[in-house]
């Protein structure tokens, strides 16, 4: 008798964003569709027997909307999913605004073999000619495939498959939503053990030709948590800017410095009061390849956990 395999199974963690919006009467998009509504279409493209998906709808946000404590509930939910040991891989369907800041949390405490795969849309559920199915095809069957294994979490989006780290939304409508300002495979730091992000005052800073340092007072005076200072070219800042910043690092507030740059490195090759080299020598930290957004998430865990921001990049 021939031998019948058993079927594979991924669990689809659904949170709302474009890929469960539909438009109301006014053409605004809300996220109004269920997980379950989400993937039944999708799940009738395997052949019968072959897979198992379970739907666990978390909530239905608009991206944006995202909070830290939010993301910390999408950590717990992936934790979860990965204690059966039955489960292949794990989707999460994201809204595209925040889905690089919540990737680059879930991959930095992901301390598992198995794949996690966030995926989305650039059009809503009920557009005709909606991206949402087939994204959502393409990352189930990635999550499923064992050659997915041990690299982490990945991005699945218009046909590209992209690793956590460095991953960015580089357009606002194109269906190829992400890009990456990483390495084709870039290396991963030992995974930590969860922490809570929740309630962590972490924000970005933008620094211009000119800025003062009004901004960087309040913040050191507020005692926020940290600071990611999106700076200009390779990491540099304007000098009163620079001296606001100065005074941020003695207070004992960390700060990553990254840059506005789309592609390339943050190289603290600058002197003066204001260049990356200076900043860096006074204790505000590079980011490499990170941007802003996944910059602050990585700050936040080296908060989080106490761990230097370096041993996370």
């Amino acid at each position: 008798m021939t031998e019948v395999s058993a079927p594979q199974k991924v669990v689809v963690i659904t949170t709302g964003g474009t890929i469960a919006c539909t438009a109301d009467r006014n053409g605004v998009l809300l996220p109004t569709v269920s997980g379950a509504d989400l993937v039944r279409p999708v799940a009738s493209r395997f052949a019968p027997g072959t897979m198992e998906i379970e739907v666990r709808e978390l909530t239905r946000l608009d991206s944006s909307s995202m909070t830290l404590s939010d993301i910390d509930e999408i950590v717990a939910a992936v934790q979860d999913v990965l204690q059966d040991p039955t489960v292949d891989g794990v989707v999460v369907t994201h809204g595209t605004d925040s889905m690089e800041e919540t990737a680059i949390a879930v991959d930095t405490f992901h301390n598992d073999s198995r794949p996690v795969v966030f995926t989305g849309a650039q059009k809503p559920f009920d557009h005709p000619d909606a991206d949402g199915p087939n994204n959502l095809f393409e990352s189930i069957v990635i999550a499923s495939d064992s050659s997915a294994r041990g690299i982490g979490c990945l991005i699945v989006f218009g046909h590209a498959v992209l690793p956590a780290r460095g991953a960015t939304k580089w357009n606002t409508t194109d269906e190829l939503a992400f890009a990456t300002n990483g390495p084709e495979e870039p290396t991963r730091p030992t995974p930590m053990d969860v922490a809570k992000l929740g309630g962590l005052d972490v924000p970005i800073v933008h620094a211009y030709p000119g800025a003062g340092r009004d901004i960087l007072d309040f913040l050191r005076e507020k005692k926020v948590n940290g600071i990611v200072v999106e700076g200009m070219g390779s990491g540099n800042v304007s000098t009163d800017f620079a001296s606001g910043l100065i005074d941020v690092l003695d207070a004992g507030i960390p700060v990553a410095l990254t840059t506005r740059v789309p592609r390339g490195e943050v190289l603290p090759s600058y002197g003066g009061v204001g260049g990356g080299a200076s900043l860096h020598a006074k204790g505000a930290f590079p980011t490499t390849y990170f941007r802003a957004p996944q910059a602050r998430i990585l700050l936040a865990i080296s908060v989080a956990t106490g761990r230097h921001l370096a041993t996370l990049m």
